[in-house]
């Protein structure tokens, strides 16, 4: 039943990886429900901890959200639905339910490309996205968007004028605009397309959200389409997500002085595929979906939308000294022996490289990158230039 999956997801201070590894061992929701202490203690590779959180049998927030989606038209996608798409299926700690408002495509045979970038864009960066975006859903991919202001809502448009598959991915409940001034937007890819949450409705936008939902767009996607990212950005961790997903990074170019295009130039600069157009993306997946993809008619002459322009440049600020932040204490137990050998490892101050980290720790390089990825959206540990590290919390038994 619904509720069951529902009672596992939304389970307080249960992290996802557990979730999945009860759902393992014990095959469904509602047999993890009724299992006694001593069933759930004997899950592997569930501390007992984390385990012993699956005795709460409150099913009043389950019932609640069930009702929520009924009044606002939502429906809900588990991870054993056939619905479900298999390539967010095979992602580390993909979502156990989706909520979904709108028609959801068949995203295993589509060429989705997720366009990512920053909230704060430039002129440059908003005609980019609208156009590539144009010219990718022209040419027959789909368009997997944060819905975000900037970038996100941008390609949101420019894919919606050409007519494509828009996939909206949030990091709020389906019913809570963020930003309120993208609420049209939002209905106009439900009606066009699909909406797509982990976070039931009534969820408000919260700054973890963001990096956990970047991990559902880059699953969902063959490719990431970085148009403009600061050195510090939400859209590189989209990028590191995607490669560690073995997805494909593209990036718009821009000026070498611009601080907005930093992240794309050095991802190009580090080996992805440079894009000015949608089909230099494309192209490299003609092959694979051929009765999908072909290139776009030329389409008309580009008029971006109005956008005001700042009264000055942006400059890049002078770098400060970086402080150490204060330490929250997090208990080992709702973490993997991966994580609590690298947290071990790592400092307050001193960021430390992963090569130096996979040959203190003797963990392979990619369960390393898998468990810094997780420790980084939770804000247990934070990266530095260069793919250096640092510890942000205190380690409790």
């Amino acid at each position: 039943m619904l509720k069951y999956w529902v009672w596992l997801a939304e389970l307080p201070r249960l992290k996802g990886p557990f979730r999945l590894a009860l759902l393992r061992h014990f095959g469904s929701p509602e047999d993890i429900f009724f299992a006694d202490r001593e069933e759930l203690l004997l899950a592997e590779d569930v501390p007992p901890g984390q385990a012993e959180l699956a005795l709460n049998r409150d099913l009043s927030a389950a019932d609640r959200i069930l009702a929520d989606c009924q009044r606002l038209g939502q429906r809900i996608l588990t991870i054993q639905d056939a619905e479900y798409p298999q390539r967010l299926r095979n992602i580390f700690d993909p979502p156990l339910v989706l909520y979904v408002k709108g028609r959801m495509p068949a995203i295993d045979e589509e060429a989705a490309i997720a366009v990512v970038g920053t909230r704060e864009c430039t002129p440059y960066g908003v005609a980019s996205a609208e156009r590539l975006s144009q010219e990718l859903a022209a040419s027959g991919a789909a368009v997997v968007t944060g819905l975000a202001k900037g970038v996100d809502a941008a390609a949101a448009r420019g894919a919606l004028r050409a007519g494509g598959t828009v996939v909206g991915v949030t990091g709020n409940g389906l019913d809570v605009y963020y930003p309120w001034e993208s609420r049209d937007l939002y209905d106009d890819v439900a009606a066009a397309g699909v909406l797509l949450s982990e976070y039931p409705p009534g969820s408000e936008p919260e700054k973890h959200h963001f990096p956990a939902r970047n991990r559902i767009m880059s699953g969902l996607s063959v490719a990431a389409l970085v148009v403009e990212a600061p050195e510090r950005s939400g859209a590189l961790i989209t990028a590191r997500l995607a490669l560690e997903q073995g997805r494909e990074v593209y990036a718009v170019p821009g000026p070498i002085d611009a601080p907005d295009s930093v992240g794309c130039n050095r991802l190009i600069r580090d080996g992805a595929g440079l894009a000015a157009e949608g089909w230099d993306i494309l192209r490299d997946f003609q092959e694979r979906f051929p009765e999908k993809l072909r290139p776009a008619r030329k389409l008309p002459a580009w008029t971006p939308l109005p956008t005001r322009r700042r009264a000055e440049p942006r400059r890049k600020p002078a770098p400060e000294p970086e402080k150490a932040p204060a330490l929250r204490a997090v208990s080992r137990e709702g973490l993997t022996d991966d994580q609590i050998a690298l947290l071990g490892v790592l400092e307050p101050e001193g960021p430390v490289q992963v090569d130096d980290l996979i040959e203190s720790t003797g963990i392979p390089a990619r369960r390393v990158s898998s468990a810094l990825t997780m420790l980084e959206i939770d804000g247990c540990v934070r990266q530095h230039d260069g793919k250096r590290y640092t510890r942000t919390v205190a380690l409790t038994e």
